[in-house]
């Protein structure tokens, strides 16, 4: 496991929190609101890569979809049932986001960005894990 590689996407994570916290809470402009799911897709993507990283050094079980990485942490031990849970909805989201599949409801989005706990609690508990693992 390269922990350079997962500090990376750390750092992507917090620059975009830090961002996401900075955009109005209420009403977004076209602008806010493409700046805004592309802030939650990269965090989205930086979350699956690390778990994927994680999983493909570790050995463990292959996933067959991304929601189903955080599954794999769970068996694991690495992260929580509910976190696992959580991180798997924000995955199918991710689909959304990047296929396209539906309008993005921009309540949705806000809601999403107003409540990055999840997203900071998958980084706490992957910074757990990397010190067991020294």
């Amino acid at each position: 496991m390269d922990k350079d590689v997962i500090n990376a996407k750390f750092d992507i994570i917090q620059r975009d929190i830090a961002f996401a916290k900075e955009l109005p809470p209420k009403k977004f402009s076209f602008m806010e609101e493409q700046a805004a799911k592309y802030t939650l897709l990269e965090m989205m993507e930086a979350c699956i890569d690390i778990a994927g990283h994680i999983i493909a050094a570790k050995g463990f079980r292959r996933p067959e979809e991304y929601s189903e990485l955080f599954a794999v942490l769970q068996e694991q031990k690495i992260i929580g049932e509910g976190l696992a849970k959580q991180l798997a909805a924000m995955a199918k989201m991710r689909n959304i986001l990047v296929h396209r599949y539906a309008d993005i409801d921009i309540k949705r989005l806000r809601d999403a960005l107003k409540d990055l706990g999840d997203i900071e609690q998958f980084m706490r508990s992957i910074a757990r894990y990397m010190e067991k693992e020294k």
